[in-house]
């Protein structure tokens, strides 16, 4: 898997991890369900952001033919 991959799954159980304690906390309960729906959302296009921008430099590779 690609590291962009791994960093995504990280952010992906980070924002899994923070939900679940919210709602033990019992905060989620007192949130509208669409608001909910809708942070995710930004979330996951945050972590697909920052994934992509830090995959790595992307190089070309020079071939010498004789």
């Amino acid at each position: 898997m690609k590291w962009a991959g791994m960093y995504f799954a990280g952010f992906a159980f980070l924002i899994g991890g923070l939900l679940a304690a919210l709602w033990k906390l019992g905060v989620l309960q007192n949130i509208d369900t669409s608001w909910i729906v809708i942070g995710v959302a930004i979330l996951v296009g945050l972590g697909i952001m920052v994934s992509v921008a830090n995959s790595g430099s992307k190089e070309n590779i020079q071939i010498d033919r004789k």
